[in-house]
């Protein structure tokens, strides 16, 4: 007698992966970290009027160009969830571009464990990746990160 078992993401003999989750916090609230150069974002969504707030102030005030600002509505847009849910985040470390882009990541993660099912829709764009390039640092000897000291015959 063979048995059905899931070994990872892939099924074997029939056998359905198991569903995923909502994961609440007691206010009601979906929680995740985003991450991207050394900006970390922590990010909590719960259902409302599609406001968005970083850091105690307006995403128009702390990200005042309209490309940082469309960074943030990205995964709202392509999930159609636009308007639905509001946004409290605290983000630190970087730039503005690297904070706008870890805020992303975690409003696609939290996005993701308030509603599981938009897992695929999210994962497909390339939301739920973390952009792990970061500056690499100095080496002794060298001038920057790779360019060595010119050299002289004489």
């Amino acid at each position: 007698m063979m048995e059905a078992f899931n070994a990872g993401n892939t099924t074997v003999a029939g056998a359905v992966a198991p569903k995923r989750e909502q994961k609440l916090d007691a206010y009601g609230r979906a929680y995740a970290t985003g991450k991207r150069k050394t900006s970390v974002a922590r990010v909590w969504i719960k259902p409302g009027v599609g406001k968005i707030t970083v850091n105690g102030r307006q995403q128009e005030v702390y990200f005042a160009r309209a490309v940082l600002r469309m960074l943030l509505a990205q995964p709202f847009s392509i999930t159609a969830r636009e308007g639905q849910y509001d946004v409290l985040c605290t983000v630190n470390g970087g730039g503005l571009s690297g904070q706008a882009g870890a805020v992303r990541h975690g409003i696609s993660k939290a996005l993701e464990a308030f509603e599981p099912d938009l897992h695929n829709v999210l994962k497909q764009a390339g939301f739920l990746t973390r952009d792990s390039r970061i500056v690499e640092r100095k080496k002794y000897g060298h001038r920057k990160a790779r360019r060595r000291f010119q050299f002289s015959k004489r």
